[in-house]
């Protein structure tokens, strides 16, 4: 089993961009749940694959790919990770225009 593993990030690291440790956080609040929602797209759509129609529970059986596929996800960096990481990289556009 994977080791979790805890960063520690300095607010200034994190306020470079915006200088707002709030607008930060949203910024990251949002991309995270952009990436967790297209690996939530990505891994359905794999997992669809393996999808039957029979109803019977004697019939369903366990798929090692499948498993294998779940795993590896199982197994990927948080979405918060990566946003954050996004982030700090420089890799995350963001727009400061006020909603009219």
């Amino acid at each position: 089993m994977a080791k979790a593993e805890l960063v520690t990030r300095d607010l200034p690291e994190l306020i470079v961009e915006t200088e707002n440790i709030y607008e930060s956080v949203v910024i990251i609040g949002k991309r995270s749940r952009q990436i967790s929602s297209r690996l939530k797209d990505e891994l359905k759509g794999k997992l669809e694959e393996f999808a039957t129609t029979v109803d019977n529970l004697e019939e369903i059986h366990e798929n090692r790919e499948q498993i294998e596929i779940s795993k590896f996800y199982e197994r990927m960096p948080k979405p918060t990770t990566l946003a954050t990481e996004e982030f700090l990289d420089g890799k995350i556009y963001f727009d400061r225009t006020p909603i009219r």
